[in-house]
């Protein structure tokens, strides 16, 4: 799809008149982290959705019922009743797409390779290891990595029961 030459986006703004000649997307400096962020939002939509839905499905029937006998704005009923409790599943998704975002390799390494624009820690890391042959930098970038991601994870889940907790008691 993003391909200079026979990509069906280039086709696309071409026909529309928005471009007046081919883009490289992944090729150019100033475009390919773009290119890298929608294939990334496009590989992992359908999954952060089936775990929405799977969240949506477990709310029991009972409680819209109930809210809409009690005469409740469907806003209201969204706020208080639906976003509590697909909380838990919000959360998860959450999770696993920062787990993805942060550790992500294959992606980049696939789309731009050897591109100083798209490096990320894992990238580094593994130019250290492989290209640079310089173990110690690439397991200390690697375990960096791994501290970061744990980091951020901890402080999410803890930050979402604090503020689960703090909602329960009003």
């Amino acid at each position: 799809m993003l391909n200079d030459q026979f990509g069906i986006l280039n086709d696309m703004l071409l026909r529309v008149g928005l471009i007046s000649q081919n883009i490289a997307f992944t090729a150019r400096p100033e475009t390919a982290m773009w290119a890298v962020l929608v294939v990334d939002i496009w590989k992992t939509t359908p999954f952060m959705a089936l775990l929405c839905l799977a969240g949506l499905q477990m709310i029991p029937r009972d409680m819209y019922e109930a809210a809409k006998l009690d005469g409740i704005h469907p806003v209201r009923v969204f706020f208080k009743v639906t976003l509590p409790l697909v909380r838990p599943a919000l959360m998860v998704a959450v999770i696993f797409r920062l787990l993805d975002a942060l550790r992500i390799f294959d992606l980049i390494y696939v789309l731009t390779p050897n591109s100083s624009a798209t490096k990320t820690m894992s990238i580094i890391s593994r130019e250290n290891m492989i290209e640079f042959n310089n173990f110690a930098y690439g397991s200390a970038q690697s375990s960096l990595l791994f501290a970061i991601i744990a980091i951020f994870v901890s402080l999410y889940i803890w930050l979402g029961k604090v503020d689960l907790s703090g909602s329960a008691g009003k």
